[in-house]
């Protein structure tokens, strides 16, 4: 049996970014997942296939990942799509949402659009680095079977489907929607079914995207067009071609069209988006996932707190759903280390210092959970084609559009910083 001072099952981009902020400060921290590790071989052979899916990375984000050693791997793996505008309007209706200014001589960066898997690898990278390796254990390809609460001053018992058990003060849960930790604990969750499916895909433009994030407010959900990387020579000699696809549309339109042709699914987006970026030359990696939204009623246990998608998902229109996340390992993350300094290193993970970061973060992503339901309500159904509805969204992006410090607090809402 193994003793530690903090545990955390989910090694994905939040579970691996805590870990590593936490042996960056001297903390012993394990990190536990049930993937089994891959060698760099295998790596490799995953990131030569374009990804369709990218994560709208905020400044906020990104600074997180710079502060862990990530981001400088990102950067020069070249698997990065800045972005300096952002753009949202409505088909068939009045004004335009652009936030950023492409017209200096070198825009302000707004975010970076990055495949889940660069990211992956570069915290994997990290977490096996001579740096953190006095702080960090990693186990990979063990699921945890069990979880025992021992009281207040043992923590938990987490029992490996290989038969070992580890005891631990402090146990995070960042294992995703379906958290077990989250299951385990008995939170319960409030949930919301949107009744919407996302196809996502990867496509080629006639027009390159300009550093540019599109969102196109149709009536049947949000249509977002991202930039993608250019990860091939051909793809470099002609830049700014390949786009990241969210088309989310009502669930059985979505379901049949899922079912057609490439191609016809090609031709279909591109009439959707009004040509805004001209045809689509080549369609790649199709997929689709239902959407819903979801929080838990508690983000704390006794010796027990839940991070990222095991605390919460949104909806994706405004790709703010991992930013989130990395949002609550930056306030964990101080709130820890802070009452452990206020207490000459006697309190670690108290049950104060969990509801301190509770009231911290859930008020917050409540507040952006509905506020991304209440858009997506706002333009998308039957309900939001009346037409006093219609008025009042046209006027309203009108008003918005002319205010020019609203429009920069959107924009650094958005950026996380």
């Amino acid at each position: 049996m193994k003793n530690n001072h903090t545990l955390i099952i989910g090694s994905g981009i939040v579970g691996a970014t805590l870990a590593l902020k936490l042996a960056q400060a001297k903390m012993p921290v394990t990190l536990i997942d049930a993937r089994p590790a891959r060698d760099e071989s295998v790596w490799q052979e995953v990131l030569s296939k374009r990804d369709a899916r990218v994560y709208a990375l905020s400044l906020a984000s990104i600074h997180l990942l710079k502060e862990v050693g990530a981001w400088h791997k990102i950067a020069e793996s070249g698997r990065k799509a800045d972005y300096a505008q952002m753009q949202v309007w409505q088909l068939n209706g009045m004004g335009e949402l652009l936030f950023g200014d492409s017209e200096t001589a070198a825009p302000k960066l707004l975010g970076s659009m990055v495949e889940p898997l660069v990211i992956e690898h570069a915290l994997w990278q990290r977490l096996s680095e001579d740096d953190v390796n006095d702080y960090l254990t990693v186990i990979a390809g063990q699921k945890v079977v069990q979880m025992d609460w021992l009281g207040a001053q043992q923590g938990y018992r987490i029992s490996l489907e290989n038969g070992e058990s580890i005891e631990t003060a402090l146990l995070i849960g960042a294992d995703g929607r379906g958290s077990f930790v989250r299951r385990q604990a008995g939170i319960e969750l409030d949930t919301l079914d949107y009744n919407q499916t996302a196809i996502c895909c990867a496509i080629r433009t006639a027009k390159p995207h300009q550093a540019t994030a599109r969102q196109a407010m149709l009536p049947t959900g949000t249509l977002a067009l991202l930039p993608l990387a250019d990860i091939t020579d051909e793809d470099k000699a002609n830049p700014q071609h390949w786009q990241s696809i969210v088309w989310t549309l009502p669930r059985n339109q979505a379901l049949a069209l899922i079912e057609e042709d490439a191609r016809v699914i090609a031709d279909k987006l591109a009439a959707a988006s009004h040509y805004e970026l001209g045809a689509i030359h080549q369609i790649e990696s199709i997929a689709s996932f239902p959407l819903t939204a979801q929080q838990a009623k508690s983000y704390v246990a006794d010796n027990l707190v839940l991070i990222g998608d095991a605390a919460h998902g949104v909806h994706p229109l405004a790709g703010q759903g991992l930013n989130l996340g990395m949002l609550d390992v930056q306030a964990l993350f101080e709130q820890l280390t802070y009452d452990f300094t206020r207490s000459g290193g006697k309190l670690w993970g108290s049950n104060q210092t969990l509801r301190s970061y509770e009231r911290l973060r859930r008020p917050h992503n409540s507040l952006m959970m509905h506020s991304f339901s209440a858009l997506n309500w706002l333009f998308a159904g039957s309900l939001a084609q009346m037409r006093p509805i219609q008025q009042l969204r046209n006027e309203g992006m009108y008003r918005v559009s002319k205010i020019k410090p609203l429009m920069r607090l959107f924009a650094k809402q958005a950026s996380g910083v």
